[in-house]
């Protein structure tokens, strides 16, 4: 039986390209959609690719009749904590109003089957870790609020008009493609492995620890590390489990295993053999001292595990990539 045809919006951003390329891997066809905005051109090398942004109803209605869109892979939305709580209209109109756009014209072309992007950031602050999905869900930044707004939207859409959907809440995406053919390069950059990667290539100021006076065991925020190609295969996972016949659901990805951002720093030292430069600064707006994944959820139904189960090979998927992307020596 012929597989589906998936559109991949935001596909060519970091976690969307690695699902598109390992979608490919698997014998789909897909059409990335993406405005470039933070995506890269070079990453969508896989199926077609249009540019075009989600607030554009009219192209979005022409790639689902040209292209007969089988399901849907949501990677499109702006994803910086900080940049949420300065800015949270940018992020209220991209997240939450263009999914809206994505949803309409789903349910236009009959196109009932939805992978979402979400975000442990729905669960704000833990009352408990490790953190499961019967956690509340109580955000602490625009970002957060953005992924938990459009989660309730689908709930609503699957019991109104028949959307399947599973919601996937990443903990903190990390790594590169074992390839080396796309990894992480967001410009800005602001997540810790990449940045403290730059730091350890020379290409940046010393990286900057912000907070230092969490309450946590050295001071420094914990979070859980999962791999970007697992994430892939757990969109894969999803997509199959809808189209046999499974019930829209919400799934934690992560690793249950939390790290420091002080242990990262040392693990990237030991790995790189290089002295990372730090300096400490104040925490940063709308950050959770402590985020780890919990259950086993995933598994049970998915059948997924991380073949990444820990930080050390994560990382160093990372820094192969960021040395063959910026220069480095081996």
């Amino acid at each position: 039986m012929a597989k589906s045809r998936v559109l991949v919006a935001g596909g060519a951003g970091y976690i969307g390209s690695h699902a598109n390329k390992e979608l490919h891997r698997r014998g789909y066809d897909t059409v990335v959609y993406d405005n470039l905005s933070t995506g890269r051109r070079e990453f969508a090398r896989w199926g077609e690719f249009v540019f075009s942004d989600l607030a554009d109803l009219e192209q979005l209605r022409l790639v689902f009749q040209r292209y007969k869109i089988d399901a849907v892979m949501h990677f499109a939305a702006f994803a910086s904590v900080g940049e949420s709580m300065l800015s949270p209209e940018r992020y209220y109109f991209n997240n939450v109003v263009n999914t809206l756009n994505l949803l309409k014209v789903m349910r236009e072309f009959d196109v009932n089957d939805l992978i979402f992007s979400s975000t442990c950031a729905t669960y704000g602050i833990p009352l408990q870790t490790p953190i499961t999905e019967e956690h509340p869900q109580n955000p602490i930044n625009p970002y957060g609020r953005t992924k938990l707004m459009v989660e309730n939207i689908m709930a609503d859409y699957c019991a109104a008009y028949g959307l399947r959907y599973v919601s996937l809440r990443y903990f903190n995406a990390a790594g590169a493609d074992p390839e080396g053919e796309v990894g992480e390069d967001h410009d800005p950059e602001t997540h810790l492995i990449p940045l403290v990667c730059h730091a350890a290539l020379g290409l940046g100021p010393s990286l900057k620890i912000f907070g230092t006076d969490y309450d946590t065991p050295d001071g420094t925020c914990i979070r859980d590390y999962i791999h970007v190609t697992d994430l892939a295969d757990a969109h894969i996972r999803a997509l199959e489990y809808l189209q046999s016949g499974g019930q829209s659901d919400v799934f934690n990805l992560g690793s249950g295993k939390g790290y420091s951002v002080c242990e990262v720093v040392a693990a990237a030292a030991a790995i790189s053999g290089v002295d990372i430069p730090t300096t400490k600064d104040v925490r940063r707006l709308g950050d959770s001292p402590v985020l780890i994944s919990g259950g086993q959820k995933a598994e049970s139904r998915l059948g997924w595990k991380p073949a990444y189960p820990d930080l050390e090979s994560i990382f160093q998927t990372a820094w192969a990539w960021h040395k063959q992307r910026h220069g480095g020596k081996e």
